[in-house]
Order: C-alpha cells, then sequence, then structure tokens
C-alpha cells in the first residue's frame, strides 16, 4: 500500500511513517518545509510540499499516485484558537476535498476521543470544535471511504501494543496510536465507521479486526 501522511513531521506521523516503512509499506512524508526532507528521505520515504494553506485544487496536485491518505496535522497546543481552526478543522476539510479531486477513496482521519460530545469538552474547546466539525465534514459532506480514529489523552511513553475501543476515558502512547492507524489501513471491515481507542489489553489487530 502506498500511504500519503499529511502532518509527517508531527509526533504521531513520524511514528507512522516508521512503522509503515518497517512493514514494507511504500510513504510519501507530506511535509511545509524542505527542511524536513532529509529526515524521511533517509527512511527510504518519498516527501511532497504539502502547504495547508493552499487551496484544494493546489493540494490535489499533490495527492497523485497513493492508494490511502491519513491526516494527522495539528497546530499543536502553542499555536492560538485561530491556527487550530485554520489546521486542525479547514486543513482537515480541505485535504478531504483534496483526496476526492485526486480521485482517492481512502482517508483516515485522527480526531479526539469524547469529539462528538460537547458535554465533555471541559478544556481546549476550540480544538474539539475543530475535531467535531471536521469529522461531520467526513462523514455527511464526502464520498470517502472513511475510518475516524479517536485517540484518548496522548503520551510519549513506549506502545503497550494493547488497546480498547470506545471507552470514553483513557490515554494512549503515540507509538500505539500509528499501530492502530496502520491497522485501520490494512482493514476494510474500519471503513465507514469511527471509534475512540486507549490503552488496553486487547492486541491492537485484534482488536481493529473486530470492528
Amino acid at each position: 500500500m502506498k500511504v500519503f501522511v499529511i502532518g509527517a513531521h508531527g509526533q504521531i506521523g513520524k511514528l507512522l511513517v516508521a512503522q509503515l516503512l518497517a512493514r514494507g509499506d511504500e510513504v510519501v512524508a507530506g511535509i511545509r518545509d524542505s527542511k524536513q526532507s532529509a529526515f524521511f528521505e533517509d527512511q527510504g520515504a518519498k516527501t511532497q510540499l504539502y502547504d495547508l494553506n493552499e487551496q484544494p485544487e493546489e493540494l490535489a496536485k499533490s495527492l497523485t499516485n497513493v492508494d490511502a491518505v491519513v491526516f494527522s496535522a495539528g497546530s499543536g497546543g502553542k499555536t492560538g484558537d485561530d491556527q487550530t481552526l485554520l489546521i486542525d478543522l479547514d486543513g482537515a476539510v480541505k485535504s478531504m476535498e483534496a483526496t476526492e479531486k485526486a480521485g482517492i477513496k481512502r482517508f483516515v482521519l485522527v480526531s479526539a476521543m469524547n469529539a462528538e460530545d460537547r458535554t465533555r469538552w471541559t478544556a481546549i474547546k476550540p480544538y474539539y470544535v475543530a475535531k467535531h466539525y471536521a469529522d461531520l465534514y467526513l462523514k455527511d459532506e464526502t464520498s470517502l471511504d472513511y475510518t475516524i480514529v479517536k485517540p484518548g489523552a496522548l503520551t510519549n511513553d513506549a506502545g503497550k501494543g494493547g488497546v480498547v475501543i470506545d471507552q470514553q476515558t483513557g490515554k494512549i502512547a503515540r507509538e500505539d496510536v500509528a499501530e492502530v492507524l496502520i491497522s485501520v489501513l490494512h482493514n476494510p471491515n474500519t471503513i465507514k465507521k469511527e471509534f475512540a481507542v486507549s490503552t488496553g489489553e486487547t492486541p491492537i489487530n485484534e482488536a481493529v479486526s473486530q470492528l
């Protein structure tokens, strides 16, 4: 499988690229700065400049000859609410539109646990607003073969290799999120589904295959 990773230079993105390459998949790392190219090319990935400030028509030109797109980009906690909306919401929506314009069907979106439930947005509300409406747009306004993955609180711990699905609290290592994304890409049963995921006891591929 040839996968285009949007937000490849982010924390989850870097792990995802490395794990995809390790299992023999082809990867195009979508990057915002050409200085980031060497990091990925040294691992065996191809790179492609992908600027979320561009219009969908321009973004679509970068998404040629790939089988699937994963959106793992985020503005990060050090930017303002405006960048959260421009990257996590509009950047995601423009990427969905670009994916459709490029004739690609498979699209995996990294969202957040409880993004669908406003009553649970106790902090970083603009972030949840962005995730909530990006999720809705993907489900209701596109014809993409989507999967929406909603991890719990993210950590930089070593991956445990086990998860629990659709529990509404919990945390998960970014390393395990990357593994979940790969399992999703290789399990067609996840198409048109969304699920929360946190650290648990069920092996990742087993849990994903049972969705």
